[in-house]
């Protein structure tokens, strides 16, 4: 009785069983025939494609009319695509705030930058201080925040071209002459002091570390200052999406730009690390709602083909925020001005109140068809379109459903489905990975600069960093191209677990060799090769990282979209915190950390299989169109080749079986399925 009251309430009657979703996203044959309206597009290089939903009701039901739930295939075309001039405003005012985000994501590596400092006075030949020959710091003497007896000192090398700022004791007087680092063997009497002097390198004058005397047995504060503005990022990314996607995108947005403003100037009016730390979480938190629904609002504002390349150009546009920033750190000089100056461009946005309008998808995806209806009209008349354009019949579809009740929906809904939650758990994963080895290979690299002169410089540092940002970016543009999301993803994360292992393996083989003088091998040969491969694992982790967020974006339905994309930069955020971490335990569980980040990209290789491909796809609007992304063999299959699973024109439908079985009982006796008694 329950099977049958649950047939009837699947409107299949009493006498069959609704096939349930195949576990690759197949629909059974009566639904895929029933909904082919719906079909998505293939992709070029036959990727997979959206299998079309079941029918949906008739007038008056649970669904409304497929007309409308098919977004980009009938209402974006009926406003003109991208090709609309309003749309387009749209789109560009998503990519002028990139480059305010940029500033704010790349800031600490200026406020925070741990300076190199020595005892005030060592200068003019004080030897108490320790200032007694002209030793020399390698790349991996980091600031101790327990005990003083380690190497206080930052990672960079000592510099005499930089900028030299005072202790918070200076008496305002001539600056002192930039002495000589003192030997590591006496680096424990400059935490003695109860004064020092600074030798900034970033440009600027004062930072917060030598506002506050943030060194010796205060290091630990510097770390704790960096994780806060992480913290916040993730707070902000998990709590903004589900927010966004029950309440949009809009609000959220307006919101994050009059708080990010509020505590961001109040941040460069700090009295103490303290509040410092405490006001750059909120910082944070805000910067998040800010990057996550500009990047919805992008994604859903294009048309299928051109998704990648809008999000691209965002991504230049934040990666030429990093190259400007050393400029802005060098006009202003002082940390708080430099942080005022990063936070004041957000003022513009506050225009986007009376010229930004909410996502019109996500108002058609949770049937909001009044104000998706007014927002229609406000395009049309922006484009200066006339009504007789609706070819297809849109507004008048529209004017049947809007007496329905808007449907929202919270991301925990993901725990209820088959596929859609494994994708968002691998792409969750790929992203932690992405940038969490991204330090491991980013610090192999700086770790060297005692041997390769070239990295001695802090903006060689910065520089050479922001420019492998910026060629794998390219790199991306090329390779989804031609490979789409899933194979590019694929060829970035290989090569990301390929420099990861030939470093942790190869080059302690190397070494091994090396300390045979016959071996024709020097510590140098060690050196390069190491430099090289993490150079390419930068390059490679960066571009998994960013098209694992992208991915999530494609793929997650619209009711959800910034809840999934918030799961995902969050997962992002957790693997940029290792870094902070890692150094304010001295560089403790570096090694294991690389070799567990190695792992995971080996993992992370097996479960790209079982990503869909999205390119040229039609974006999910709701949940069942997310379950009902296939996954597709990489390469095509050849000509003549049997596949392994029938296609829908090959697939035949058995439920009649059911009913045969049932009317099998009124058969004789010892009579066999085909009618005949056995002899």
């Amino acid at each position: 009785m329950a099977i049958d009251r649950r047939r009837e309430a699947a409107g299949g009657g009493p006498g069959r069983l609704p096939p349930a979703a195949e576990e690759n996203g197949a629909l059974p044959p009566g639904d895929a025939a029933a909904s082919a309206p719906l079909g998505g597009r293939a992709g070029p290089g036959g990727g997979g494609d959206i299998q079309p939903l079941p029918a949906p009701h008739a007038a008056g039901g649970t669904h409304p009319s497929l007309l409308l739930l098919d977004y980009d295939g009938s209402v974006l075309p009926f406003l003109g695509g991208l090709g609309g001039g309003y749309q387009k405003t749209l789109v560009l005012l998503t990519w002028i705030p990139a480059l305010f985000i940029g500033f704010s994501q790349f800031s600490d590596s200026f406020l925070l930058d741990q300076p190199n400092f020595w005892c005030r006075g060592a200068g003019k030949g004080a030897e108490s201080a320790g200032v007694t020959a002209t030793g020399r710091w390698g790349g991996g003497d980091l600031a101790n925040g327990t005990s003083p007896p380690t190497t206080p000192f930052p990672t960079a090398a000592w510099g005499t071209a930089g900028p030299l700022g005072n202790g918070s004791g200076a008496d305002g007087g001539e600056a002192p002459p930039l002495p000589s680092p003192p030997d590591k063997g006496d680096n424990a009497s400059n935490c003695d002091c109860h004064a020092w002097d600074y030798g900034i390198r970033t440009g600027l004058v004062q930072n917060v570390v030598s506002k506050w005397d943030l060194v010796c047995d205060n290091a630990w504060k510097v770390h704790v200052a960096k994780f806060s503005l992480l913290v916040g990022l993730i707070f902000g990314y998990l709590i903004t999406g589900c927010i966004a996607d029950w309440f949009g995108r809009r609000p959220v947005l307006l919101f994050s730009i009059i708080f990010i403003l509020i505590f961001g100037l109040t941040v460069a009016l700090s009295v103490n690390v303290t509040m410092f730390s405490t006001l750059r979480f909120f910082e944070g938190f805000c910067l998040a709602g800010v990057t996550l629904t500009l990047y919805a609002l992008r994604i859903e504002l294009c048309p299928p083909g051109k998704r990648f390349m809008i999000t691209m150009v965002a991504s230049f546009v934040t990666t030429a925020g990093q190259f400007l920033m050393p400029g802005l750190a060098a006009l202003c000089r002082d940390w708080q001005v430099l942080q005022a100056l990063i936070i004041c461009p957000f003022l513009l946005m506050l225009l986007y109140w009376s010229i930004f309008p909410e996502s019109l998808r996500w108002l058609m995806a949770t049937h909001q068809f009044e104000s998706a209806k007014k927002l229609i009209l406000h395009f049309t008349q922006k484009n200066r379109m006339s009504p007789e354009s609706d070819i297809k019949g849109v507004m008048p579809e529209l004017e049947k459903e809007l007496s329905r009740r808007p449907r929202k929906v919270c991301i925990v809904k993901v725990v209820g489905t088959r596929n859609l939650w494994k994708n968002i758990v691998v792409l969750c994963v790929n992203s932690l990975t992405g940038f969490g080895i991204h330090h491991c290979f980013a610090r192999s690299m700086m770790g060297h600069e005692v041997k390769v002169p070239l990295l001695e410089d802090f903006y060689a540092d910065y520089y050479a960093a922001a420019g492998i940002a910026l060629v794998s970016c390219l790199a991306m543009c090329l390779a989804v191209r031609v490979l789409g999301r899933r194979g590019g993803l694929l060829l970035f994360m290989i090569l990301t677990a390929l420099a990861s292992l030939l470093q942790l393996g190869l080059l302690n083989l190397i070494g091994k060799y090396s300390q045979h003088p016959d071996s024709g091998m020097s510590d140098s040969v060690k050196d390069k090769f190491s430099i090289t491969f993490s150079i390419v694992g930068m390059f490679a982790s960066h571009a998994v990282g960013s098209l694992s967020v992208f991915f999530c974006a494609e793929i997650t339905p619209t009711v959800i979209r910034c809840g999934g994309l918030g799961l995902v930069l969050a997962s992002a955020g957790f693997g940029m915190l290792t870094a902070p971490i890692i150094e304010l335990h001295n560089q403790k569980g570096y090694f294991l950390h690389h070799v567990i980040f190695a792992c995971c990209t080996l993992i992370c290789i097996i479960c790209l299989l079982l990503l869909p491909e999205s390119r040229g796809q039609s974006l999910p609007e709701s949940i069942p169109d997310g379950e009902h992304y296939t996954r597709q063999p990489l390469l095509p299959p050849r000509r003549g080749e049997q596949p392994l699973l029938p296609t829908h024109a090959e697939l035949k439908d058995y439920s009649g079986l059911h009913d045969a079985a049932a009317a099998g009982d009124g058969r004789p006796d010892g009579a066999t399925a085909n009618g005949g008694r056995p002899m």
